[in-house]
């Protein structure tokens, strides 16, 4: 599996990565990059995080399993995640709070993650109060009308949770 990172994204649903990123740009960069080379030892799967921008000289450290993307104008982040899930179909897993790169990615068929379960499940600070402040208001707003079992978790949900089930050590 590659799990295909929103990175400017996830850097600011997590508190001190977005206190790093307001010092300098690249910190915030490279804390989610330690991040997320944490997650890659301990689980199999591939990484790849997307930022907007173009590379600067020197650029963060890739190796491993984890691969980092700057797009290039005139495409931004978001529309390269949805490219590089549709390529990957079943096989890709994207982590964004963005709604339409969500909804992208499920139509391509890849399981999605929010940027807060993502960080949660790294482990990586306490949960943002604005962050879940936000995610209660997106639950509000789903359509009432479900059909099927009740008591069982819906198609989306459960691709969610078998993608959380990854990162934990193995």
């Amino acid at each position: 599996m590659r799990w295909l990172l929103d990175g400017y994204n996830i850097i600011r649903r997590d508190p001190e990565m977005r206190s790093r990123e307001a010092a300098r740009l690249a910190d915030g960069r490279t804390a989610l990059l330690h991040l997320v080379a944490a997650v890659a030892q301990r689980c199999s799967d591939d990484f790849t995080v997307v930022f907007d921008g173009a590379r600067i000289a020197g650029g963060e450290p890739v190796g491993g399993r984890v691969q980092v993307i700057f797009s290039r104008p005139p495409q931004n982040a978001d529309q390269v995640l949805v490219r590089l899930a549709t390529q990957l179909r079943d096989a890709g897993i994207v982590v964004s709070s963005d709604r339409t790169v969500r909804d992208a990615a499920r139509r391509a068929g890849a399981a999605v993650v929010s940027a807060d379960e993502f960080l949660d499940a790294a482990g990586a600070t306490e949960p943002d109060p604005q962050a879940e402040k936000e995610n209660e208001d997106d639950e509000d707003a789903a359509p009432g009308v479900r059909r099927g079992n009740p008591r069982r978790l819906s198609r989306q949900a459960r691709a969610t949770r078998r993608a959380l089930g990854r990162l934990r050590v193995r």
